[in-house]
């Protein structure tokens, strides 16, 4: 989930930056310490949005830079179990395919890609459903949901998915599971009615 995000914290400025409006020069700090970075509270930050307030510079002797409190607002994707996520398949392996959901990959093991026996074809770099036939490769879009989060601290953390339940996977699949959903409902409504009617 992306979630907009107001922090405060202290920047340091240093006499490079200066010839600059103090609120560029923070953002530029601000931009190298926290962009790209996952932290367990927020998740992955994508961008800092805005500088909102440059407080007035601290000096301290002995140091050229000047010290100013800094409030700003970051924009973050922190995943969420649960959550349905859409992406795109950017790598198959052995074990696995490898889904690109904006900042961060997610990772749906081979067991959670369909509800069927898979087997992965190196040479066709794919995915073959044994009895449904379905085909999974590279630049597929699909909708997945998320089974694990490891969020670590620095630049790396871990998501599991699933595409095995209904309505999960590659497009053609969700339309599949919805006309065969929708046509069970039909088949259960006529005979309903049909019981009805030998009733009266």
């Amino acid at each position: 989930m992306f979630k907009l995000v107001q922090l405060s914290t202290k920047v340091e400025i240093p006499p490079f930056l200066f010839g600059q409006p103090k609120e560029d020069s923070a953002r530029i700090i601000l931009s190298e310490d926290y962009e790209g970075i996952i932290t367990r509270d927020y998740g992955f930050i994508i961008a800092i949005v805005d500088v909102l307030d440059v407080g007035l510079g601290i000096i301290i002797p002995g140091n050229a830079s000047t010290f100013h409190k800094v409030d700003f607002s970051i924009l973050t994707f922190r995943p969420n179990l649960g959550e349905v996520v859409e992406g795109e398949v950017v790598e198959l392996v052995d074990f696995g395919s490898f889904v690109r959901l904006g900042p961060l990959d997610g990772l749906v093991h081979v067991s959670q890609i369909c509800d069927d026996y898979i087997s992965f074809e190196q040479v066709g770099n794919r995915f073959i459903g044994k009895e449904t036939g379905k085909i999974l490769e590279v630049n597929n879009d699909v909708r997945a949901k998320i089974i694990a989060v490891s969020l670590g601290t620095g630049r790396s953390g871990k998501l599991g998915l699933t595409m095995r339940q209904k309505f999960l996977g590659r497009p053609e699949w969700i339309e599949a599971d919805v006309e065969k959903e929708y046509a069970e409902k039909e088949a259960k409504n006529k005979k309903q009615v049909e019981e009805e009617v030998s009733e009266e």
